[in-house]
């Protein structure tokens, strides 16, 4: 069974809760719900984590390159200028998609860029909370190459 990890990072705890404006009203627990239904449709095993930690988030990508198939991430704030992060994700074999919530290239000029972007295998932007599950579908995609 392909397995998956769904990392989000710092702030992501507070969906549903912080700028609902920009963000939506779903919180973090109906986003990993909405995975598992995925997961079960697709046959397919996800875990779904959380921190505002950098160091953790370092941990969870440096494990999954044996532990699963792929990764989806939104690093949150860290997309901007965590370049431990980008290099954790460049250390990995395994895919990474990059996720956000947000159209951030609407948004303030600092969020525009992403020093993770480069190293992952693509971004998804501005599709809400569905993005992720688009990002688990172009995995599995990916993996049946």
């Amino acid at each position: 069974m392909r397995k998956f990890l769904v990392i989000n990072g710092p702030n992501l705890n507070r969906l549903g809760v912080r700028e609902p404006a920009v963000y939506g009203r779903e919180n973090l627990k109906t986003l990993e719900h909405n995975l598992q239904q995925l997961a079960e449709q697709q046959g397919v095993h996800i875990e779904c984590v959380q921190s505002n930690h950098e160091g953790v988030i370092i941990d969870w990508i440096h494990e999954a390159d044996e532990n699963f198939d792929g990764i989806v991430i939104n690093p949150g704030a860290f997309t901007h200028y965590s370049y431990a992060i980008r290099d954790a994700i460049a250390s990995i074999s395994v895919p990474v998609l990059e996720v956000h919530i947000s159209n951030v290239h609407k948004r303030e000029a600092f969020r525009h860029e992403s020093v993770t972007a480069p190293v992952t295998a693509g971004q998804i932007v501005g599709l809400g909370i569905y993005g992720y599950e688009l990002a688990i579908l172009a995995l599995l995609q990916k993996k049946g190459e």
